[in-house]
């Protein structure tokens, strides 16, 4: 008897309980990439209006916190990678074939993977500074805390920019690797093995099926007398 909470193995769901974790990070990293070329995208669709036709802007207040607001945006999608960008990495590497790498629909893909790895050392190192650096605005009074913490923020989030521009091309390969190897990836198909055939009726050799015997000969003629 089955529990009524226990998926029993073989049954509709119980496959997507198997699925490897770093899966399931996917559709989230494809969204944080896309969040990145948004925040490009929005402020590429103003700077220009903002500045003159040397490139100086007209209004540096109204320039400068278009770049804030892009770079925070950003940096929350780089957030999205530094949490799970590393696991889905991991899973991508092993689980793709050497013909992979070689020739297929993500070739190009992984050849932009081999750089990735630099690009999220260096954001979670910033991450990192950034957060010692707050911790020792904490004996400062609020007042004077809350201007560091937010200038710190402006500041981690300006020189993260780098490495949002960097995942945005990266981080959309990772995304599209890992979705491409999740589609594939599960429990393996059994291998069908093939059944005996049916016994056929053996063709006629002239021989006498077994278990059967063959009908007695007619007996001789009577010899004939001359007469």
């Amino acid at each position: 008897m089955t529990d009524a909470n226990t998926t029993p193995a073989g049954a509709p769901g119980s496959e997507r309980d198997e699925e490897p974790a770093w899966i399931h990070h996917v559709p989230a990293l494809a969204a944080a990439a896309e969040g990145i070329i948004r925040a490009s995208d929005a402020w590429d669709a103003i700077s220009d209006s903002l500045c003159d036709s040397d490139g100086w802007p007209l209004d540096e207040d109204r320039y400068a916190d278009g770049k804030v607001r892009r770079d925070a945006e950003a940096w929350t999608h780089v957030e999205t990678f530094l949490a799970h960008g590393p696991e889905v990495l991991a899973g991508v590497r092993a689980s793709a074939l050497a013909v992979d790498y070689l020739n297929g629909p993500i070739s190009l893909d992984l050849s932009v993977l081999r750089r990735i790895d630099t690009t999220l050392e260096r954001a979670a190192e910033l991450q990192d500074e950034w957060a010692e650096a707050v911790t020792y605005l904490n004996p400062m009074p609020s007042r004077y805390r809350d201007l560091y913490e937010i200038r710190a923020i402006e500041l981690r989030n300006s020189e993260g920019w780098h490495y949002a521009d960097l995942l945005s091309a990266q981080g959309a390969a990772l995304a599209r690797v890992g979705a491409h190897l999740a589609s594939r990836t599960g429990p393996p198909v059994p291998s069908v093995r093939p059944h005996a055939a049916p016994s056929r009726p053996a063709a006629p050799t002239g021989e006498t099926p077994a278990g059967r015997r063959p009908p007695a000969p007619p007996p001789p003629a009577p010899p004939h007398r001359s007469r």
